[in-house]
């Protein structure tokens, strides 16, 4: 990260870790086997020993407690209400080299088993099905699964027909009265729904949120864009009295949470405390705060408003690209804060950027065991040559 990052001008702080074990918050859970034995796990690689195999991952010790014990109920519920587990490595039956969703009907109805969990325990449940020809089978068994589990606050099915390598797809079926998972981080509730991104690592999120809101208290902007603002984390920890904040998502249910999330913060108890400050500080905070979904390299780009004083980007591993790179290049911002969970885009960015200059980073261990992590970065505008 460091050679990556070669600049004489970076001040490094001591790496962020977490726990070891037990730390993921989330299990996406590929579904095999059949249905009176079904295996919740992955499959094993085409280039290994197991070939297609379904190998079961319910004991991971990346899995909290809370999670684990909750696969025994989840499995269950995939026999009684006959979820034929899908199969994905067979050979196609059709003659075309890719498989229509009637031709691969025979391969089966569930593809995954998405099951999130939140710093207060409850769970969020979500089955990834081929169609919707078992919803019914769903609702019917859910009462059994809300007593054995009675943690779990969201169930919805998603439907994704694609025979494809392909988490989720764009319909999502709510079964439960609650849409969203509330997840608390230094106080702030962050309102998850079923197709929003959230840090996989709740603990090392919350010290990223607030190394962010540090450096940004400490810039102390009157304007900042959140780009790619997912459920509002940076945004809403970054607000402040007298900070304008705007946030762009491309998904409409993250901006969804995020709204809710601000609205909920404009109105506290008058004698709640979040995050060290009273209802009166956030509701003069959030004043300014908006959210809105869109592109956020179109809104930057061709949105039309003056660049903020900074701007956060908080991106998928592709990184923010050529385009969002020349434009901030090219604006009136004087300040980036760059959260990254791929070094080698992100100095592919920052080449794009040479006028701002990184001055602080630090990375978070986000992902234990693994060679992949989050860096986060504060860049300033260089003076210009006199």
């Amino acid at each position: 990260m460091r050679a990556l990052l070669a600049d004489d001008g970076v001040t490094w702080l001591p790496a962020v870790t977490g726990p070891e074990s037990g730390f993921r918050n989330k299990a996406k859970m590929v579904v095999s086997g059949t249905v009176e034995e079904p295996v919740l796990g992955i499959l094993g690689s085409a280039a290994g020993p197991f070939a297609g195999q379904g190998i079961d991952l319910t004991d991971c010790g990346l899995y909290p407690p809370a999670l684990q014990d909750a696969f025994p109920a989840l499995a269950g519920l995939v026999t009684r209400a006959r979820l034929q587990p899908y199969d994905a490595t067979s050979p196609s039956r059709g003659a075309r080299r890719r498989e229509t969703p009637r031709e691969s009907a025979w391969r089966g109805e569930l593809k995954h088993v998405l099951v999130t969990l939140s710093a207060d325990g409850e769970l969020m449940v979500r089955f990834v099905l081929r169609s919707q020809e078992p919803v019914a089978r769903i609702r019917k068994h859910l009462p059994w699964l809300l007593e054995q589990l009675p943690q779990v606050a969201v169930v919805s099915v998603n439907v994704q027909p694609a025979h494809a390598a392909v988490l989720e797809g764009e319909q999502e079926i709510m079964l439960t009265e609650r849409h969203a998972l509330p997840m608390r981080l230094d106080g702030i509730t962050l309102h998850l729904r079923p197709q929003s991104f959230f840090q996989t690592d709740t603990t090392v999120a919350t010290a990223l949120y607030a190394q962010a809101r540090e450096w940004v208290d400490e810039v102390a902007p009157a304007s900042l864009w959140d780009l790619y603002c997912g459920v509002g984390g940076f945004a809403l920890h970054c607000a402040a009295p007298g900070r304008a904040v705007t946030g762009i998502e491309i998904s409409g249910e993250a901006i969804a949470s995020a709204t809710t999330t601000r609205d909920e913060l404009a109105h506290l108890p008058a004698d709640a405390v979040v995050g060290a400050h009273d209802a009166a500080w956030w509701a003069d905070a959030v004043r300014d705060v908006s959210f809105a979904a869109g592109d956020a390299t179109a809104f930057a780009r061709d949105g039309g408003a003056p660049a903020p004083e900074l701007v956060v980007v908080n991106p998928p591993r592709r990184g923010i690209g050529a385009d969002l790179s020349r434009w901030l290049e090219a604006s009136d911002a004087t300040h980036v804060l760059y959260s990254s969970c791929n070094a080698v885009t992100l100095a592919e960015d920052l080449a794009r950027m040479p006028s701002l200059r990184p001055r602080r980073a630090r990375l978070l261990d986000m992902f234990p065991q693994t060679g992949h992590y989050e860096v986060l970065v504060l860049l300033e505008r260089a003076a210009a040559p006199a």
